[in-house]
């Protein structure tokens, strides 16, 4: 019988406790716990988040003077030799392609992988879009992949993003329209580097003999 009695009456004031924490929520909000110590303190990446905060996404700076900025930072995998072929099986095993289509000439989402960008080319821009995600519908991957992954992709978008000549003919991107260009068919070869398995067009108005 005493044990019954101890077993109630242990019940009883764990219920009460639990009622107490939680009307102690209700009338006070800022007692709710601390969160936990890794989201608390922040970002926890490859670069410090106070670094990335000084990466701008445009060109326009008060005065003119970018000082204070990091317009030009670099990828922190930069001296990482294998980083660039993680980057290109990233890609497609997160389904950029989906959307950039196979080697990232462009299909939905705009061609990546030639010289022109719309929230600048420096590799931290890169790595904010990934993270960020940009209007007209890139998502925002910064909660789902991890930080080394993000700078391999950097990494693979940096190494086929080039000046292309005019003389290859037009990869289709919906928005922005692509330059002339054209590249290697995504079937024939992988490569972190498909410009160089590219062939010139014939000039216009003539045909391949």
């Amino acid at each position: 019988m005493d044990k019954l009695r101890w077993t109630v009456l242990g019940g009883a004031v764990l219920v009460t406790a639990v009622v107490a924490v939680g009307l102690t929520l209700i009338v006070n909000p800022g007692a709710s716990p601390a969160p936990p110590q890794g989201l608390a303190d922040g970002y926890k990446g490859v670069v410090p988040a106070g670094v990335l905060l000084r990466v701008p996404v445009s060109g326009i700076y008060p005065g003119g003077n970018p000082a204070g900025l990091n317009p030009d930072m670099s990828n922190p995998l930069a001296n990482d030799p294998d980083a660039i072929e993680r980057g290109m099986k990233d890609f497609d095993a997160f389904n950029c392609s989906g959307c950039h289509a196979p080697n990232a000439g462009g299909a939905m989402g705009p061609s990546l992988s030639n010289d022109r960008w719309i929230y600048r080319a420096s590799p931290a821009n890169v790595y904010l879009s990934i993270v960020q995600g940009r209007p007209a519908g890139m998502p925002a991957f910064g909660a789902m992949l991890p930080d080394r992954t993000v700078w391999e992709l950097v990494a693979y978008i940096k190494s086929i993003s080039q000046k292309p000549g005019a003389e290859f003919g037009t990869t289709i991107s919906a928005d922005p329209q692509s330059p002339a260009i054209e590249q290697v068919p995504a079937g024939q070869v992988q490569s972190a580097t498909p410009w160089e398995h590219t062939e010139p067009m014939p000039p216009q108005g003539r045909k391949p003999g």
